[in-house]
Formats: structure tokens, sequence, C-alpha cells
């Protein structure tokens, strides 16, 4: 990942997805690096951007310097952009898109904690507040700590390993963590995959509500579209993605039918999202310039003129 630190991941796809034109009004809603606000203002677009990391808002200021008013900038959580947006006047938009999970920039900042390769204090935590992954490991009991590990690392061998970190307390630093996981997965230096990256991202998730933040941002992307505009969601895992085709799916009216085992649902809401063509995934040339693009999925879809679902329908 650090081979290519600041690379947006599709970018050509996603803006594509967006049909971005000169004058629309477009929401990065996970500015990070500015990748794809950067190429939103190229292509003319007004951009309102979030994120809930401090360094990233301070970092970004000079691109907001340079778009000489249209760029909006908001340090908050994405989760939240609904009411900020609306709040400013700025209602409803023409695109929006989201890209899920940390960013390499954070990834880069070995004092930040997010991964097994660099040495530094457990941190994780994206807005830089709350508890850390530190305080985390050495406070919680094993089963909430196997619990973490297996819904967010899909991690079947998670008591194990939730066994295998309260025995080594304190846990101070991220490659003791990672060696404590290594060994007690039986990981060997030869194997392909590291099952430490598993374990780090289930943490981090915890930490940072990963999953209800962006099932959040969905239902606030719903609401701010256009009729017409439209939505891409890049994710990088597959718990990422199960929100986003879940949330299109309900939301598209394309859940499945009934059959004679089971009725068909009572109609609901009218569809919210048409969803455009088929998920997509990195290049092997892109793959190639950008190894983080490897696990990437872009999903798409386009705002209808029916009002926006109410909280839990359909469900």
């Amino acid at each position: 990942m650090t081979d290519a630190p600041h690379i947006p991941v599709l970018l050509a796809e996603v803006t594509e997805g967006l049909d971005v034109a000169p004058g629309s009004r477009q929401v990065d809603a996970t500015f990070g690096a500015g990748g794809y606000t950067r190429a939103l203002l190229d292509a003319g677009a007004e951009v309102i951007a979030f994120d809930r990391d401090p360094d990233a808002i301070a970092a970004g200021q000079a691109l907001v310097a340079e778009a000489d008013g249209r760029l909006t900038l908001i340090h908050a959580v994405f989760s939240s952009m609904g009411a900020e947006i609306e709040a400013r006047g700025l209602a409803p938009v023409d695109g929006l898109t989201m890209d899920i999970g940390v960013s390499s920039m954070q990834l880069d900042q070995a004092e930040r904690g997010f991964a097994a390769q660099a040495d530094a204090v457990p941190d994780m935590r994206m807005s830089q507040e709350g508890e850390t992954a530190a305080e985390f490991l050495n406070a919680a009991d094993e089963d909430a700590i196997a619990d973490v590990l297996y819904h967010y690392g899909e991690e079947p061998r998670s008591r194990r390993v939730a066994r295998a970190i309260v025995a080594a307390r304190p846990i101070d630093s991220t490659l003791q963590l990672a060696t404590v996981v290594r060994r007690a997965l039986g990981h060997k230096p030869h194997d392909k995959k590291d099952p430490a990256m598993r374990i780090f991202q289930a943490i981090r998730i915890h930490l940072n509500r990963e999953l209800d933040e962006l099932a959040q941002g969905l239902v606030a992307a719903e609401r701010l579209l256009r009729p017409g505009g439209r939505l891409a969601v890049v994710t990088f895992h597959s718990l990422e993605d199960r929100v986003v085709k879940q949330f299109l799916r309900t939301r598209s009216g394309a859940q499945p039918g009934g059959s004679r085992h089971l009725p068909q649902a009572a109609t609901g809401p009218a569809p919210s999202f048409e969803t455009i063509g088929r998920a997509m995934r990195a290049s092997d040339s892109e793959i190639a310039r950008n190894p983080r693009a490897r696990s990437a999925t872009l999903r798409v879809a386009q705002r209808t003129a029916a009002a926006a679902w109410q909280e839990g329908a359909g469900q």
C-alpha cells in the first residue's frame, strides 16, 4: 500500500459514474488526501468535502485556497453530512462519492498506529478522539475482544486470538500485537496472507464505528441527492460492500420476489435508487500502479424522483 500512497482508486470510473458536469454540486464524503475532490474540481464542479481526521482537514486547506470558493471542506463524520449540508443551504446535490475505510495517508503515518508493519502505540482512531486500540485491548474482556475480531475481521479462531491478546497484556506496540496474533494462529513467514491484517481491520472498524457510519452515510446520501443525481461508493472488503449492496438492492426494489414457500412481501415505498451497471473492479494496469486497488469495488446508482425512505422502511 505504501508504494502508491495517495492515488485515488478507480478515479476515472468514479468520475464517469458520477457523470460530473461543469457547475454541478458534488459531495466527497471521504476527503482524505483530496484525490477525488481535485478530480471533481478539475471537471468544473463545486465540491463539499468531509473528513473526520483533523490532519486531513489541515492538509486540505491549500486545496481550499486553490479552488477559489468552489470547495467547502468540513471537519465532521460523513454520517452527519445531511445536517451539515442542509444547514448551509447547499442541498440538494448532483453527485456524492464515498471511499470507505482507512486512508493511505493514515496508514503511511506510522505514529497513528493503523499498520502492522511499523512500530507504534496501537491507536487507529480516524478522528484522533476517543478510545485508542491499546486502551480497548488492555481493558476489554476476552469475550468482547473475540466478538469484535469475529464480526469485523471474520476471524473464525477469534477466541484463540482474544485469549492470546489478554495473556500478553499490556499491549503497547503494533508490532507486539501483530506478533501475538501470528503466533496464536500459527502464521509462518512464507504464508501468503498475514492474519494480523484481519485483526487490525476488525479493531479499527470497531473503534471508528465504520459500518454504522457507512449505513448512516448512505441514508444521508439518499436524502441529499436530487432526482437524477448519482451515488458512487468504493469499498475495500466484503463487510463494507455487503452494506452498500444490500442498501442499493433494497432501495432499488430489487429484493428477491416471493415463492410458494415464502409469500411476496408487502409493497414498500417506491424505489429511491436505480443501480447503474454492475459492480466494478480495478484493472490489472491500475493494480500494478496502485496495489491498494486490488480489493476495491465500485457501485454506482442514480437517485429516482421518489421520496427518501423513512428510517426502517422495507427492512
